[in-house]
C-alpha cells in the first residue's frame, strides 16, 4: 500500500501459517518523484483533471504496485508458486463517506497487477463496506483486534499515518473493539515540511522541536468540524491539506515563523488524538503506536504528556516493527476475503453489518 503520505509503496510478505502473523520480508518502494506530484494534485478535490488522466494515473499506478511486489518477493528468496494471494489497498484519489452517494475511490489496476505478477490479487477493499451503509474506513481495527487484544489490559492502538486513527480495544470479551479517525497524523507536518525545508518529512520532529505553539493558529485549526463530529468517521487529503492550512494561515492575519507553524501542527496532532483517547477510551491504560508517527519523538513526547498516566509504548515493544503494521493489515484483509470471511467491524465503520470486503482477480501463479 501506499498511503495519505504517499512517501513509498510499502510492501511485505506476511506468514499466516502459526498462531500469530509473521512478519517474513519487507521493502519500501520508491515512487517516482513527477508520478507522485501527479497523485497530490489529483486528490485535491479543488484541481481539475482529465478523465483520461485518472485512468493512465490508474495503470500507471497497478504497474508501480506489481514492481513494487516483484521486487519484494525476489528479494525474499521466496517462489511466486508460495504466495496465495497479494493485498492490495490502492491509493485513495478521493474518499467521501459522507456525500448523498457516498464513495471511496483508490486506483492502482489490478488487472495491471495480476498480468505483472502473475499472482492472484485482492483489491478494492473499502467500496463494500460503504455500500453497507459503513464509511469504509478504517479498515485496520480488525487486525489490531487480532493482534493486540488483550484480556487484562484496556488497550488503544494508535496508528499514525498520514491521517491517525485509533482503535479501542476493552479487555472484556463481551465488549465490542471500535475506532475511527482523530484526524491529520503526520500529513500536514510532512506537506509543510517540503514546501519549507524541501525534506519529504521532519525528521525525529526535530523542526518542530526547534519552535513554539502558535495559540491564535492552533485555536483555529481546533475549530474544524470533523474533530468535533461523533464517530463513526474517517477523514483524507480532501479535508486536511496544504490549502486548509495556508487558508487558516490567512485568516489570522499574522507573519507566523516557519517553524513555528510545524510546532503549532504538531501540537494539532497530538491534541486531537488524545482527546479522542480521553474522550472514547477513558479506561485504557496502555497505548500501542504504529505507523510512521512512531518515529516523531516532538509528537510521541506531546501525546505522552496530554495522556498523563496512560503508558505510551510502540508496537516494537510487541515484536512488530511499526512501520510495518498497516501493510501487514491488508495482507490479513486479503485472507480473510480469499476464505470469505469479513473484514470490517461495523462497530468502526458503522455499516449495517459485517461484510466480505475486495474482489479477487485470479492469477496465473
Amino acid at each position: 500500500m501506499s498511503g495519505t503520505s504517499m512517501d513509498s509503496v510499502d510492501a511485505v510478505l506476511v506468514d499466516f501459517s502459526g498462531q500469530k502473523p509473521e512478519l517474513v520480508h519487507t521493502h519500501a518502494h520508491q515512487i517516482p518523484a513527477k508520478l507522485r506530484a501527479e497523485l497530490v494534485t489529483i486528490c485535491n478535490p479543488r484541481n481539475k483533471y482529465k478523465l483520461e488522466d485518472l485512468a493512465r494515473l490508474d495503470i500507471q499506478t497497478g504497474l508501480l504496485f506489481a514492481e513494487a511486489a516483484n521486487t519484494l518477493i525476489k528479494q525474499s528468496g521466496y517462489r511466486k508458486t508460495q504466495i496465495k494471494a497479494i493485498g492490495c489497498h490502492g491509493q485513495t484519489i478521493q474518499h467521501q463517506p459522507d456525500y448523498e452517494f457516498p464513495f471511496s475511490l483508490q486506483i492502482g489496476d489490478p488487472n495491471t497487477i495480476v498480468e505483472q505478477t502473475g499472482i492472484t490479487t485482492v483489491a478494492d477493499f473499502r467500496r463494500r463496506d460503504i455500500a453497507a451503509g459503513g464509511q469504509g474506513a478504517p479498515l485496520v481495527p480488525a487486525f489490531h483486534a487480532d493482534l493486540f487484544r488483550s484480556r487484562k489490559f484496556d488497550r488503544v492502538v494508535l496508528n499514525i499515518g498520514g491521517m491517525a486513527n485509533i482503535t479501542i480495544l476493552p479487555s472484556g470479551s463481551n465488549q465490542p473493539v471500535s475506532g475511527f479517525d482523530t484526524g491529520p497524523g503526520n500529513i500536514l507536518m510532512d506537506e509543510w515540511t517540503r514546501k519549507h525545508l524541501k525534506q519529504p518529512m521532519d525528521k525525529d520532529g526535530a523542526w518542530a522541536a526547534s519552535g513554539k505553539i502558535e495559540s491564535v493558529l492552533l485555536e483555529k485549526m481546533m475549530k474544524e468540524k470533523f474533530f468535533s463530529q461523533p464517530p463513526p468517521k474517517s477523514t483524507g487529503r480532501e479535508t486536511f491539506n496544504l490549502d486548509w492550512l495556508e487558508k487558516l494561515i490567512k485568516r489570522c492575519r499574522k507573519r507566523f515563523i516557519r517553524k513555528n507553524v510545524q510546532t503549532t501542527l504538531c501540537e494539532l496532532s497530538a491534541r486531537t488524538i488524545t482527546e479522542a483517547i480521553l474522550q472514547y477510551a477513558p479506561e485504557s491504560t496502555e497505548i500501542l503506536v504504529c505507523g510512521g508517527g512512531a518515529h516523531n519523538l516532538s509528537l510521541m513526547f506531546r501525546i505522552q504528556a496530554l495522556l498523563g498516566n496512560k503508558r505510551l509504548f510502540t508496537t516494537e515493544d510487541y515484536g512488530l516493527d511499526p512501520d510495518w503494521i498497516e501493510a501487514m493489515a491488508f495482507a490479513w484483509l486479503a485472507k480473510q476475503t480469499m476464505e470469505e470471511k469479513p473484514g470490517n467491524i461495523p462497530e468502526v465503520t458503522g455499516a449495517r453489518h459485517p461484510v466480505v470486503l475486495g474482489g479477487i482477480y485470479k492469477g496465473r501463479c
